[in-house]
């Protein structure tokens, strides 16, 4: 077994490994960038050397530079996580060139299987069943274009070369090939550094089913059963579970073994997952094999009791798997939820911003090594990368954390992973929480009748349009501001902040603002009597507050809410929806002008990849203008009504920050 070994990534994955290591007793060495000094997995291990700028192109992508710091810490071995250089062939044969061992399999299977074309033909050989498509090497629009004729609408263009949901354009009629091809090959260059595209038949209400396996360097392999990661956003995972419902054993079976003739097909070494594409009829076909481990990977470990980073270790140095598949067995039923910075509601943009509050579920520690769940576990796993107070950047992924549960069956599974994300408050940053908690609930999810286009289909009911704050979530946010000053009270009455007026009966108003609109709340303090009004009838007001849980009485009605505090943001979180609400201080914005209109402005950080307008031109409603991409996506920024371009302020390569303006255009007569 290794003494010390360097881990090449960051983030949960990062912190993961580290504290399996620890277990088994390997001192481990952190790498970081500027963007990372204090981030968690740097403080996990033993030693932490700089990699270099926050680009990932100059630290994390940068082999040379991990090489270094592996031989000057005097590591043995590099455990790459996953993403950046976990599947990157020519990296795993520079580290067993520096006479280090790459914690992974051999660079000739991850050649083999990084080229998804190449990797489908090798799948023919080796019998494993394929979609219909065009792998091929010629890559013409002209001819592409053809193939997707051929193939028949709707078809899928999909990068060739890595993974994520990047470089993937679903293309339903011929009109849309040519744009969704240059996005495509745009954005699989600015990924993976190869711009090649295969394209496949599009199923209809497929399913995407994983299968986990494990290989060893005397020819054992075997499967861990499969996951279930039909509920996707943007053909990228947001729920996945493990086993997949409806799975019967004569499928699962069937499955296990085209994924292990895959596996062998490579002569692949350690842990991999080979996944398939599922019609609804049970028939399945190979879309592709991720040569690393996959963020999914704890639904496997709760329903096998395996350790499976563990493994990866003990494999890398030398060892048998330790079981056979004969002796592996399904017990109880896990899902896992990722949880993002990102903002639902504006087609899941990435977010970045400070983590004010970070409060997950009470988490324990499964005891993997052994089949058996402890007893009386709270079912909770919490994997993150990230504490209190930390930074989401514009640099990396935007994952908070993978929140992990697990139940005798899907029935439990699912009622703790309702109970776990009710208990997940998270201020600072738009996370995705309201929407899982709103994904768990739906009726097709809950029932198991999953395929990829859940999401879509349930779009209204998942992402609803967001309503006003109510009379009640306003006075919640009034008790939290109230119990705030109560707190610091001043012998002084001129300075106090409380209902003390001379010689009059005493009225506060607060204004909070929220979507653009200002709320007024009116307080009247008299007799004794406190009451409360919006506009309409002033009510009985009556709060308790104990830290960041706030009960407020607003006539015969009683509330209960989560109430956080963020700068002049107040957070009202219930069981149902979070109300961000901006407190109004009118003298501190006093004289600043209204913004005008005609401005264009980024909806994140991130960098200009394409500019489309052009000064002087007449544009329509919709007509794409500027694409952004961010955390490795393409987003495009469109012209909200027709109009002229007066001026464009960015160029392709720009980094520019959110809210920045692109582009100034005139609205053309008749616009509103």
């Amino acid at each position: 077994m290794f003494k010390k070994m360097l881990i090449a990534n960051r983030g949960e994955i990062a912190c993961r490994v580290a504290s399996t290591a620890r277990r088994m007793g390997i001192a481990t060495v952190a790498v970081y960038s500027d963007a990372d000094v204090n981030a968690r997995h740097v403080e996990m291990c033993d030693e932490a050397y700089r990699l270099g700028p926050a680009a990932v192109a100059e630290s994390y992508l940068n082999g040379a530079a991990l090489i270094a710091a592996a031989r000057h810490s005097q590591a043995e071995a590099i455990h790459p996580g996953y993403g950046f250089l976990s599947e990157n062939e020519a990296f795993a044969q520079a580290v067993e060139d520096a006479g280090l061992t790459f914690i992974g399999p051999p660079a000739a299977a991850i050649a083999a299987m990084g080229n998804k074309s190449a990797a489908k033909a090798l799948m023919a050989q080796a019998s494993v069943p394929l979609v219909p498509g065009y792998h091929g090497e010629d890559q013409a629009s002209g001819h592409l274009a053809a193939e997707a004729a051929r193939i028949g609408y709707p078809v899928l263009i999909k990068a060739s070369s890595g993974g994520g949901g990047k470089g993937m354009r679903i293309v339903t009629e011929a009109g849309q090939f040519e744009a969704a091809l240059t996005s495509c090959k745009r954005e699989a260059k600015a990924s993976f550094g190869n711009d090649h595209v295969l394209i496949e038949r599009y199923l209809q209400k497929p399913r995407h089913i994983e299968i986990q396996v494990f290989a060893d360097r005397h020819g054992g392999c075997i499967y861990l059963f499969e996951r279930d990661c039909s509920v996707q956003r943007r053909h990228q995972k947001v729920l996945e579970e493990a086993p997949a419902p409806g799975m019967d054993e004569k499928r699962r079976k069937a499955m296990g073994e085209a994924a292990v003739a895959a596996a062998r097909a490579v002569n692949y070494v350690g842990a991999g997952t080979v996944e398939f594409i599922a019609n609804q009829d049970g028939s399945f076909f190979f879309m592709e094999m991720n040569t690393r481990l996959q963020v999914e990977h704890p639904v496997t470990e709760l329903v096998t009791g395996f350790d499976l980073v563990q493994w990866q270790l003990s494999i890398a140095s030398g060892a048998r798997l330790p079981v056979s598949q004969d002796q592996l067995a399904l017990n109880g039923h896990a899902i896992e939820a990722r949880i993002y910075a990102e903002n639902p509601m504006r087609d899941f943009l990435p977010a970045t911003g400070n983590l004010a509050v970070l409060r997950m579920p009470e988490a324990i520690e499964f005891d993997l090594g052994s089949p058996a769940q402890p007893a009386g576990a709270s079912g909770f796993r919490i994997d993150s990368g990230v504490r209190e107070k930390d930074v989401i950047t514009p640099f990396y992924d935007p994952m908070i954390a993978k929140l992990i549960v697990w139940g005798k069956d899907r029935n439990e599974a699912l009622l703790r992973m309702s109970a776990a994300l009710g208990r997940c408050h998270i201020v600072g940053v738009a996370t995705n929480v309201a929407f899982l908690k709103r994904l768990v609930a739906n009726t097709d999810f809950a029932s198991g009748n999953l395929d990829t286009g859940l999401i879509e289909r349930w779009r209204d009911t998942l992402l609803p349009k967001a309503s006003a704050p109510g009379e009640l979530t306003l006075a919640l946010a009034v008790a939290r501001r109230l119990a705030i000053e109560a707190e610091k009270p001043s012998p002084d009455p001129w300075q106090a902040l409380g209902a003390w007026c001379l010689n009059a009966p005493a009225l506060r108003v607060f204004e909070f603002e929220s979507d653009e609109t200002v709320y007024a709340v009116k307080l009247s303090f008299a007799a004794g009597a406190i009451t409360l009004a919006t506009g309409g009838t002033p009510l009985p007001f009556a709060w308790h507050v104990a830290n960041d849980d706030v009960t407020v009485t607003l006539g015969d009605k009683t509330h209960h809410a989560k109430v956080f505090i963020d700068g002049a943001s107040l957070y009202v979180e219930d069981a149902v929806s979070t109300y961000r609400l901006l407190e109004v201080d009118r003298l501190l914005h006093a004289g600043e002008p209204e913004l005008e209109g005609g401005r264009l402005s980024a909806p994140m950080p991130g960098k200009v990849v394409a500019v489309l307008a052009r000064v002087g031109e007449a544009v329509v409603r919709g007509a794409p203008l500027v694409v952004m991409e961010a955390m490795k996506m393409e987003h495009t920024i469109a012209a909200p009504e027709n109009g002229t371009i007066s001026e464009v302020l960015y160029a392709v390569g720009d980094q520019v920050a959110e809210g920045a303006e692109l582009v100034r255009f005139a609205l053309a007569a008749g616009a509103p």
